[in-house]
């Protein structure tokens, strides 16, 4: 295979050296699966804004306290006494712990236990409940406005405003679904029931999946082992038809929203408008390269108008809905990439028609936090515009050119922002940090320190860390990050890992508490490896053509980019070029076998969990996004296929595969194995019972035991 990276490349490599203090404390196995406390970052519970006022609240051993931002002054808001008074006083059970809170105003809060809901107004000190659901209760919708609730129960739903629920729905059954999420929660989407603005009205998610096929999935805990089918539509095969349905809860009546052909299409970015009269749907053909955006009459299900098209020759993905303005009804903003990058438009409802970009530059938003200020002409948003490595907190004036950066420090923030949007609760991470929660102000300044760095991992051993830039053989430039053993001797020779994803919707590399590595990779530095990892093209926050890069032909580009790190690795003098191993999960794991596979006589050890081997096996939404149909695309899916690479096997190979995995389906490690057979090649395998895509819980300290011992024995 052709090596993509030569020594005269070098030049572009820069170093960014993190030292960490040499102490005597090791990271165990025990500690890094069960999640010591004492090993990461502090955290602040229950840190918000006290409705729409500068005051913030927190929570400390079972009480809530109050703090002014701009003054400073603290006092006790409510603590679980105080609660449980009120819950004796009207006959409800006691709470033995303080429950979340959420702030409807300045003056009261809401709270929800055991399926009771209640109101408590901290200043009267009055607590009231407002509704109860039952047990069985799935998917929950609160609309805290009006106080309903929205649930689903056997994929039908019902809504309940003091404990009587009503049934919306009665089609629920093994092939109709409603209110809960679609299309694999694709597209941004993350819930399947959508209250309008004044909770009059209650949209719901409808998904038919008579058409899709059943796939087995074998309960090996009875004595006679059960199957338990779940619905999987593999690429090119029949998929789901969703619609759109609106409940009107006063006169009872639903509608659906007359979507059309063909049934096999996305609903996206679903929204209500400002006054509830209609809705939104961004409508993505089953190709994902064409977009609609459709506003529909909630009335009546009637289609109004498109308000405009998105088109793309590889595809578009929808993955937000649309932010109307607070005192604008004709006017929203939509996030696309529709000039490369992620970026905020705004538009108009009437002719549809782009007002204006409202971001832009070679780097992208990575979310939208809101409208905030007096006139609320304030959005405030995440975005990489000082560098892919790092997430900024930004805000730009509907009324005035410019963006704000209003996060100080370097690194990865998110941010909760007042109603005011004078200030902003700053919680950050970098390279040197492990975490800090501060109150700035929109000038940037800090205010004061809610919690400071506690840098859990002082007293432990860990390598020195640096960033790397490489170039990909096109002149991509490639973020990596390297993890150096302890006690390192640059005269000695020493084994590397490669820690590796690849895949959409990553990024490993980041300016990050540990540079995003996690304890396991500074295990593994503990042990004696060079732990190397590096974001190829595919990867996320580097913009459309950058992600868009690997299209019908996966496995390719993202590999050359790998072998980029590899050559990399082999040009240093203390890694030994005959050692290197490979290690990944689910894309991680179809990257791991492809290194292999595609690299003959370069690896030592491979490690692949959850693997994709055969893509034609893999679901519809993510898989046809990034490779069209199989029929579409014979040859990039017979290139992809590591069951055709089979015979090229000449490392140590160890698969690992849950029984119960319902997204990559055990199929595809079972078809490689009994083609590793066919072909007389020897593979290690485990499979971990009852576990689904990932191994959770006890059994993840004998994964990990297991990858360890693995690597240990074999590299």
């Amino acid at each position: 295979m052709k090596i993509l990276l030569n020594r005269c490349m070098l030049a572009f490599v820069l170093f960014l050296s993190i030292t960490a203090s040499a102490q005597d404390k090791l990271l165990t196995l025990e500690d890094i699966t069960y999640q010591n406390p004492a090993l990461f970052p502090a955290r602040v519970s229950q840190l918000q804004w006290i409705g729409d006022t500068d005051s913030y609240a927190y929570a400390k051993k079972d009480a809530i306290y109050k703090v002014h931002a701009k003054r400073g002054s603290e006092s006790l808001l409510l603590d679980l006494d105080m609660l449980n008074s009120q819950m004796h006083h009207h006959g409800f059970d006691s709470l033995k712990r303080l429950p979340r809170l959420s702030f409807k105003d300045g003056s009261s809060c809401n709270f929800s236990a055991k399926g009771n809901y209640y109101s408590y107004n901290f200043k009267s000190n009055q607590l009231k409940k407002y509704n109860s659901l039952p047990k069985e209760a799935g998917t929950i919708e609160l609309n805290e406005k009006t106080g309903w609730a929205a649930y689903t129960q056997d994929n039908n739903i019902y809504i309940s405003e003091s404990g009587e629920p009503i049934a919306i729905t009665s089609d629920g059954s093994d092939t109709i679904v409603n209110g809960q999420t679609v299309h694999r929660n694709e597209f941004g989407i993350h819930k399947g029931l959508f209250w309008s603005p004044a909770g009059s009205k209650l949209a719901f998610y409808r998904k038919d999946e008579s058409k899709v096929s059943d796939y087995p999935l074998v309960n090996v805990d009875a004595r006679v082992a059960s199957v338990e089918n779940t619905k999987y539509a593999m690429a090119g095969m029949s998929s789901e038809e969703v619609t759109l349905g609106v409940y009107d809860l006063h006169s009872g009546n639903t509608v659906f929203m007359k979507t059309g052909e063909p049934k096999e299409q996305y609903l996206t970015s679903v929204t209500w408008g400002p006054k509830g009269q209609f809705i939104y749907i961004a409508l993505l053909n089953r190709d994902q390269n064409h977009l609609k955006l459709n506003q529909y009459n909630a009335n009546t299900g009637a289609y109004v108008k498109t308000l405009f098209e998105e088109k793309h020759p590889k595809y578009v993905e929808p993955e937000n809905h649309l932010y109307f303005l607070p005192n604008n009804d004709d006017q929203f903003v939509w996030i696309s990439e529709r000039d490369g990058y992620n970026h905020l438009y705004l538009h108009s409802v009437s002719d549809g028609a782009q007002i204006k970009q409202l971001t832009s530059g070679d780097w992208v938003v990575t979310d939208m936090m809101g409208f905030y200020g007096k006139k609320d002409n304030l959005i405030y948003f995440r975005a990489t515009k000082e560098s892919p490595l790092q997430k900024n907190i930004y805000y730009i004036n509907l009324d005035k050119e410019g963006i704000h950066r209003v996060s100080p420090e370097e690194g990865t923030h998110s941010g909760r922002v007042s109603k005011s949007g004078e200030f902003i609760i700053d919680i950050y991470s970098n390279f040197e940090t492990s975490r800090v929660y501060q109150l700035v102000n929109n000038k940037a300044e800090q205010i004061r320190v809610i919690k400071k760095d506690t840098q859990p991992l002082k007293d432990y051993q860990l390598g020195d860390m640096q960033m790397i830039d490489l170039k990909a053989e096109d002149g991509t430039v490639l973020k990596a990050r390297m993890l150096l053993p302890i006690n390192f001797d640059k005269t000695k020779k020493y084994p590397a890992i490669i820690y590796v994803y690849g895949g959409p919707h990553a990024q490993l590399i980041t300016n990050s508490w540990l540079g995003g590595a996690g304890l396991f990779l500074n295990y593994l530095a503990q042990q004696g490896y060079v732990v190397f990892t590096l974001d190829n093209r595919g990867s996320a926050n580097r913009g459309r053509d950058f992600e868009q890069a690997i299209f019908r032909d996966l496995g390719h580009y993202e590999v050359d980019d790998q072998m980029v790190g590899v050559n990399y690795l082999k040009s240093l003098e203390f890694v030994d070029p005959e050692r290197i191993g490979v290690d990944g999960w689910s894309y991680g794991g179809f990257m791991t076998i492809s290194m292999l596979l595609k690299n003959p006589g370069v690896f030592k050890v491979g490690v692949a969990g959850g693997p994709v081997i055969d893509w034609q096996y893999y679901e519809i939404m993510y898989g046809e996004r990034y490779m069209d149909k199989p029929q579409d695309n014979p040859e990039g899916y017979k290139s992809a296929n590591l069951l055709n690479y089979v015979d090229q096997l000449d490392s140590k190979l160890m698969i690992i595969h849950g029984t119960m995995d319902p997204v990559v389906v055990w199929q595809h490690s079972l078809v490689f194995l009994k083609e590793a057979v066919a072909k007389d090649k020897l593979i290690d395998y485990i499979v971990y019972p009852g576990h689904e895509h990932n191994v959770r819980g006890k059994d993840r300290a004998h994964l990990y035991r297991k990858i360890v011992d693995y690597f240990n024995s074999n590299l």
